[in-house]
């Protein structure tokens, strides 16, 4: 075999793996005026599907960062709320991505609903959180991801598995369940105040519908449509 003859086998040949997209188009004169609006409506679609079984986790979005070199990177990553103001991730600020940020505040997410032959792509500028907000959804987590959140020194090389086990294990004895977990200084949110937002339906033969807000100074939008 060569190295361009890495699957042989045609049932995980990825040039012969495709699938017709059925589902309804998507119009102008649907959206709504204000994009997260329209994000709201389609995320309710994702949450029902995932209720059905068809899709699993709609809060998670692909996240893309880029250094100050422009060198990128990605990782999927939850989405903990969305509101006018955009939508907020929460991670370690030593993390990769958070270091990143600080030095290249531009960002963009990706929701990929396969399932459901849709996707939203986000371009923004990411700020972090303040503090009382960070604390606030840091008091719903569960404490096992409390602790979780002091063990990983997140982006860092350990030696081992077990160097993260006994981390979490000393935390654990430390701050039982039923204590509270104080909040790590180095962990917080990120909100993203998009600049464009795209909305993407899966149509038949590769004809997707494919509609992007696009941010007025005015703090209007327009929407333009974009070639499949």
């Amino acid at each position: 075999m060569t190295d361009r003859e890495l699957s042989p086998d045609p049932l995980v040949d990825p040039a012969a793996m495709r699938k017709q997209y059925r589902a309804a188009g998507l119009d102008e004169k649907d959206l709504a005026a204000h994009p997260m609006d329209q994000f709201s409506r389609w995320f309710e679609d994702a949450a029902r599907a995932a209720l059905h079984g068809t899709l699993y986790e709609p809060n998670a979005m692909v996240v893309s960062t880029a250094d100050a070199a422009g060198r990128p990177s990605s990782r999927t990553v939850l989405m903990k709320q969305y509101d006018t103001d955009g939508f907020v991730f929460y991670t370690n600020y030593d993390s990769r991505k958070a270091r990143e940020l600080a030095d290249n505040p531009y960002i963009s997410l990706l929701f990929p609903w396969h399932p459901i032959a849709r996707q939203i792509i986000v371009t923004g500028v990411a700020r972090r959180t303040g503090r009382d907000e960070t604390a606030a959804y840091f008091r719903t987590r569960p404490h096992g991801s409390q602790l979780g959140a002091w063990a990983s020194v997140q982006s860092s090389v350990i030696t081992s598995r077990d160097e993260l086990d006994e981390a979490y294990a000393e935390l654990g004895e430390r701050y039982p369940e039923g204590e509270q977990v104080p909040v790590p200084p180095h962990w917080g949110g990120f909100r993203i105040a998009p600049e464009t937002v795209e909305f993407w339906q899966g149509r038949e033969n590769r004809l997707h519908d494919r509609l992007r807000y696009v941010a007025r100074p005015d703090g209007d939008w327009d929407v333009e449509r974009l070639s499949p």
